[in-house]
């Protein structure tokens, strides 16, 4: 015996010009104008994205981020809103969940991994990077944390 889970797309609010490939799993999230999702991209309740943004194949969006506009996320991005508080997962306790903010203009390179953080404006994260605190001045970030790099 198992339960099995309808992957799709379930309340969600477009914009206009919006393009999502399939199979995705998006569900009660808002997407701006010209938006584009790719295949195998999980996008959960309460996220917000902006207008003009790329998010590409494999990536995970958790609950409570919120992406500005002209933000590009490369393939494999993980976004994490569980920081393990109590010592272990929350477990469905969505009050120890925490935010992240994308301002505009950022770019995310492949296999990032972002923790709940504020990442201003005209902001390059490098491939890999794992962001572990607020990102406040524009540049190009890098390494395990990442730090500004130029």
């Amino acid at each position: 015996m198992y339960n099995r889970k309808h992957i799709g797309i379930h309340e969600v609010v477009f914009g206009k010009d919006c393009t999502v490939v399939e199979p995705s799993n998006l569900y009660r999230c808002t997407l701006g104008d010209d938006v584009f999702v790719g295949p195998f991209v999980e996008i959960q309740s309460n996220v917000t994205i902006g207008n003009h943004c790329r998010i590409q194949s494999h990536s995970f969006i958790c609950s409570l981020v919120t992406i500005g506009n002209h933000v590009f996320v490369g393939h494999g991005v993980m976004f994490i809103n569980d920081t393990f508080s109590c010592g272990g997962p929350a477990q469905g306790n969505e009050q120890l969940w925490k935010k992240t903010v994308i301002e505009n203009h950022v770019s995310i390179g492949s296999n990032a991994t972002i923790l709940p953080v504020h990442i201003c404006s005209h902001v390059v994260i490098g491939a890999g990077a794992v962001v572990t605190k607020n990102i406040t001045e524009p540049g190009v970030y890098a390494g395990n944390p990442a730090v500004k790099i130029r």
